[in-house]
């Protein structure tokens, strides 16, 4: 389960994105097409992109809107981003932090087109012994430095008064971190599923905070190129519709066991253990609850933090100024520079898909 570990490390690739932002002009050509391809990685949220290919869901959706959709598991997640900011995939599975921090960044212009999940408590803090996160002070926190694990420690750090000045960073390998939290010299740790699970399984731990106490701020979409969603609106209809045939299949007394059972297993686990994953997972099952959270005023103010966080650790790009470099554009509003949006979410097909209209 090497891929589902990287789905939030965004060191190394991204940075190397960032540094070649000029190449990553919008790559894709604006022009009506019929052949598409959309990019997976395994995670507990993006499990379903899987199952909807294997079961034929996504080809019965583009057959009916007259197109080809490929679906393509990439092992690599950054890797899977770095190639849909190059133009390589029409739509790409990806973190809200990522979405900004990767190809908004790069100057592609993205929208999300479906919200389908939030962390709800499978990322968090642990620290060794009864602790509570106010202890955390002085203290070496090992983490995969610049991912969403950095970002909530930040926002967990605020929220008793302190800020990353407090401690001190040790940037650790997601393969490496639950063997770190083994050794004596490592109190303190911040990751992900399925990692803290083995983490908190091990006696005298206390996890003082995770991403339940911030809902709604670590969210997993599903983006398309812009350029190519306003000239092929046809390809957001198709992966839209296949997506909630997909969710009401898992919501399904007859057909819901079976369907996770071959996502648990394509993602190296079983039906209990992709269970435990989903329950810290706030999946958006109903179209009409992903338009709410959509159109909440609590979006945009989440990618404001996201911006500042983002700007703070200099995942803007080295021309930024300030965390409002790049505009963001959510029902409620734009934040940042409205004459640079790079970044987008829509309840268009969402709310299509509620309404039965797709």
């Amino acid at each position: 389960m090497k891929s589902f570990f990287k789905k939030n490390l965004t060191t190394l690739a991204m940075s190397a994105t960032l540094l070649s932002a000029p190449l990553f002009a919008p790559a894709v050509q604006a022009e009506e097409k019929t052949d598409f391809t959309i990019a997976w990685s395994i995670y507990v949220g993006w499990m379903p992109w899987d199952y909807a290919d294997y079961a034929g869901v996504v080809d019965k959706w583009a057959d009916k809107y007259g197109i080809d959709i490929d679906v393509v598991q990439v092992n690599d997640y950054v890797e899977s981003i770095n190639q849909f900011t190059a133009g390589q995939f029409d739509a790409t599975v990806m973190t809200n932090m990522d979405a900004l921090t990767i190809p908004a960044a790069s100057g592609v212009d993205s929208t999300a087109v479906i919200v389908g999940d939030f962390s709800n408590g499978n990322d968090g803090i642990v620290l060794k012994g009864d602790k509570s996160l106010a202890d955390i002070k002085g203290q070496n926190v090992n983490l995969v430095e610049l991912s969403v694990s950095h970002y909530l420690m930040a926002r967990g750090l605020e929220s008793v008064g302190m800020s990353e000045r407090d401690v001190k960073v040790v940037n650790t390998s997601d393969a490496d971190i639950v063997a770190a939290f083994s050794t004596d010299d490592v109190s303190s740790v911040v990751t992900w599923n399925p990692l803290l699970s083995e983490i908190t399984s091990q006696p005298d731990t206390s996890l003082v905070f995770d991403s339940s106490d911030i809902p709604g701020e670590i969210i997993d979409l599903l983006v398309v190129n812009t350029e190519t969603l306003e000239d092929n609106p046809k390809l957001a209809k198709a992966l839209t519709g296949a997506w909630y045939e997909i969710m009401s299949t898992m919501t399904s007394k007859d057909k819901g066991d079976e369907a996770k059972t071959y996502m648990a297993q394509a993602s190296g686990t079983d039906l209990a253990g992709y269970n435990q994953q989903l329950a810290a997972t706030k999946m958006f099952y109903n179209a009409a609850e992903a338009v709410e959270f959509t159109q909440s005023p609590q979006l945009t103010d989440t990618m404001q933090k996201v911006s500042e966080f983002s700007f703070d650790h200099g995942l803007l790009g080295e021309g930024a100024p300030d965390a409002t470099f790049i505009g963001i554009e959510t029902p409620t509003g734009v934040y940042g520079n409205s004459a640079n949006i790079k970044l987008r979410f829509t309840p268009e097909y969402m709310q299509m898909a509620a309404e039965g209209k797709l």
